[in-house]
């Protein structure tokens, strides 16, 4: 009788979440796996969000895998680029860094009934199957523009926080914010200081409280507190 043949799994995202699913699955066997990722690398949120500021709002003790905790985050929220290189490490020390296939964007996933596989197809006009398709995907770096009359007339700068313009000098200059979510609570007191006048528009008020993202006292690497 002929073995069984091994399962494939297509992971779509390269995020938290698409790397968590895969060491999970690893730790269940299954080893013929592939995360598709569109960006350049993993980290999802956390590669593309880089406006000033961007941090988590959660305690850093509290954001690390359960499988992966750290002990020696340096401040009590963890900002943009010590949670990407948190990331990276979890994915290399598990060994799934080798898994992801990099620039590769998901268009569709059919299901072919005949073969009981799926297909999925990127924008480069390639071809995945699978057994099984884990979909990873966050949406928190893409942009959501509000429809706003005369928008398309508006002469100056404009661009959204999840793709901060870094070439663009905002020192002197008069800028507009629309909005006061969790990015816009971040950057906001970045760039306060930089600009010769700041506007900015919210449409409800949200509740706000001090974040005090103090650095930990002492030796990082034997700090347990919990925050």
């Amino acid at each position: 009788m002929a073995p069984a043949r091994e399962l494939e799994i297509v992971i779509v995202g390269g995020g938290f979440g698409g790397i968590a699913a895969a060491i999970e699955l690893q730790k269940h066997g299954f080893r013929k796996l592939r995360i598709l990722e569109r960006s350049a690398e993993l980290g999802g949120t956390w590669f593309h969000n880089t406006y000033p500021g961007a941090a988590c709002d959660v305690p850093s003790h509290l954001y690390s895998f359960s499988f992966a905790q750290r002990r020696d985050w340096p401040r009590l929220c963890p900002e943009q680029s010590e949670i990407l290189a948190y990331l990276r490490e979890v994915a290399h020390e598990y060994g799934v860094e080798d898994l992801i296939e990099p620039n590769t964007e998901v268009t569709d996933c059919v299901w072919d009934e005949g073969e009981r596989r799926w297909e999925i197809h990127t924008g480069e006009g390639d071809t995945h199957t699978a057994d099984a398709v884990v979909i990873a995907t966050g949406q928190l770096h893409r942009e959501a523009l509000p429809s706003i009359e005369g928008a398309e007339s508006f002469q100056g700068h404009s661009f959204h926080s999840a793709k901060w313009d870094h070439d663009y000098d905002l020192r002197e200059k008069r800028v507009g914010v629309i909005g006061t979510g969790a990015s816009a609570v971040q950057f906001v007191p970045e760039i306060a200081e930089r600009v010769r006048e700041l506007v900015i528009f919210q449409r409800t008020g949200n509740w706000f409280l001090p974040r005090k993202n103090r650095p930990y006292a002492g030796d990082s690497s034997t700090n347990t507190a919990s925050c």
